[in-house]
């Protein structure tokens, strides 16, 4: 027969194991909860460190660092301005490429032009045939060809240097016509102080000698830059208001350095001989 204070006892027990087993749920539920936490901490600081050690390249092809500067945050995501462009015009970016440079066929002493109609509207750019030759040659070629219609402008940096990318058919930053030119005109008059005025045109390259194929840069504000680049081209005042219009739109990363928020697709790339 069980005592009274035997019985006692048991419940005491009881409510002890009972005890024991909501702190050891608790604890495991807790354990689970800290874990969870920590992961996605984990994965925001490693995008954090991401976006910090990003910095500012001017590429082509490959994309490699040519030219860098320090990135502070600019526009917010929920500061991002209207895009001011319009929607492309309907056709399909052409993928074709070649072995060799195109052989000479554009006469250095004539004046030439290129206008690129834009979604965000036309720029008109005055190119230097007597100075650089072989990027007008085959800016001539690549546009007679249509290789530049229907393609994004895929890059805007906003800090640091102040320059819009375009000429790559992927729109990655990655693709070129595929051969190279050589570089030209890169002791220019209007290159002093290792600053590219705002107005130039200038090919994107790798970093080495000779890398040119078909990206480009249009400077809207000057621009601190070594003498690697050829310059050869100057945009019209009309073309300047097109762009600083699409740089006051600002770049989708905040960081200084992405695709432009505006839609800047080239619908159209013509060079004229007059």
């Amino acid at each position: 027969m069980v005592t009274q204070e035997q019985r006692r006892r048991q419940l005491a027990r009881e409510k002890f194991l009972r005890q024991q087993q909501r702190r050891t749920s608790a604890r495991r539920k807790a354990r689970m909860r800290n874990a969870a936490i920590a992961s996605v901490l984990g994965v925001v600081l490693i995008g954090s460190v991401a976006l910090y050690t990003t910095g500012v390249v001017l590429g082509d092809d490959d994309d490699k660092a040519n030219a860098s500067a320090e990135v502070t945050p600019s526009a917010s995501a929920s500061g991002k301005a209207q895009d001011p462009c319009d929607k492309p015009a309907e056709g399909k970016v052409k993928t074709q490429t070649w072995k060799k440079e195109p052989a000479m066929t554009i006469d250095k002493s004539a004046k030439y032009t290129m206008k690129l109609a834009t979604t965000c509207g036309d720029i008109d750019i005055a190119l230097k045939p007597s100075a650089a030759p072989h990027t007008v040659n085959s800016f001539d070629f690549l546009a007679g060809k249509g290789y530049f219609d229907h393609t994004p402008c895929h890059r805007l940096t906003t800090n640091g240097i102040y320059v819009l990318q375009c000429g790559d058919p992927t729109g990655q930053g990655n693709g070129g016509p595929g051969y190279n030119i050589p570089d030209e005109n890169l002791k220019d008059k209007s290159l002093k102080d290792n600053t590219y005025p705002a107005g130039t045109v200038a090919m994107a390259n790798t970093g080495q000698p000779g890398s040119g194929g078909s990206q480009f840069f249009l400077v809207y504000q000057n621009s601190p830059l070594p003498p690697s680049y050829t310059p050869f081209g100057t945009i019209s005042d009309e073309g300047m208001t097109v762009l600083k219009k699409i740089a006051a739109a600002g770049e989708s990363t905040g960081a200084g350095d992405g695709a432009p928020n505006a839609t800047v697709v080239i619908d159209k790339a013509t060079v004229t001989k007059s």
